[in-house]
């Protein structure tokens, strides 16, 4: 099932256009600037403007390619359901405006059941399951406030040695995501009866209902590769049967190798729709197989 059919991006002109505009130099004085202006100045350099899609899309690329980025650009513009923050800045509703996107003809558009899953949010779930099996009072809402008031803080200097332990904080929650700083904080290991990895492919499982669009970023995190396979399964049937349009951005070859999926190689100038045998991860699986095929 279609029920999003395409999506552009903002030109390289349409870009420049806003970058030299009035509005913003007045967010360039917000410390916003026209040298650093995401979500601006990514996609233009990968001659990338617009994607098509079918039942099952793959963003696939290495880190800092844009997937996960992509994949937040389009859940903003067609307001999905999200159940986790993600770091937007003031530039995001000006780079949206510039977004364009078809969705099924008829009238019927996205369906409001639609929604982006990300490792974030499966984190979370991970989170609040670990509170409810083991009464722990992680108080995760206050270390998500932490986080954030943290991180945001671009003033702080370190003066002394006296301000080191502080400095290191500081510096472990830049290197974590907010549900990664948690986590840590609260000591997620395991949870009663299952693994994380089987209460993710849990939390997947329950959450993809029928007839509707979902954008996964990175699915496979906390998965085994059996579970991996076994979540590659589930999503063909139900894009198959179910009339499910997903949306994906992963590393995993087998989400990649799922049947029928278009897959657009970020990594790529231009970016370049390629077969999941043609991507640089896959041939790296296979030759480090071949090399040690005699221990099999």
């Amino acid at each position: 099932m279609l029920y999003l059919k395409s999506f552009s991006l903002p030109t390289e002109s349409e870009e420049g256009d806003f970058l030299f505009s009035k509005k913003a130099r007045i967010l360039d004085m917000s410390c916003y600037t026209v040298s650093s202006a995401y979500p601006f100045q990514i996609f233009p350099f990968k001659h990338f403007s617009r994607m098509t899609f079918e039942p099952v899309t793959i963003l696939y690329g290495g880190n800092g390619s844009g997937k996960s980025t992509l994949l937040n650009i389009i859940a903003e513009k067609l307001a999905l359901k999200r159940t986790a923050r993600y770091n937007k800045t003031p530039l995001m509703p000006a780079y949206l405006d510039y977004c364009r996107y078809e969705s099924l003809s008829g009238g019927r558009g996205i369906p409001e059941a639609s929604e982006i899953i990300t490792s974030d949010g499966v984190f979370d779930f991970l989170l609040d399951l670990r509170a409810i099996n083991e009464g722990i009072d992680g108080d995760r809402e206050r270390l998500f406030e932490e986080y954030y008031q943290t991180r945001d803080d671009l003033h702080y200097r370190m003066r002394s040695l006296a301000d080191y332990e502080e400095l290191k904080r500081r510096n472990e929650i830049r290197r974590h995501t907010a549900s990664g700083f948690a986590a840590k904080k609260m000591g997620v290991t395991e949870f009663e009866g299952r693994s994380n990895g089987e209460s993710a492919y849990f939390y997947f499982t329950d959450k993809i209902k029928d007839n509707a669009l979902y954008l996964l970023d990175e699915p496979e995190n906390s998965l085994s590769p059996k579970l991996q396979k076994e979540l590659a399964t589930f999503l063909e049937e139900a894009a198959r049967f179910y009339n499910c349009q997903f949306i994906i951005s992963t590393h995993s070859p087998f989400l990649l190798a799922m049947k029928g999926a278009k897959i657009y190689d970020l990594d790529c100038d231009p970016v370049t729709v390629r077969r999941w045998t043609e991507l640089e991860n896959i041939r790296v699986y296979r030759q480090f197989f071949k090399e040690h095929e005699d221990k099999f």
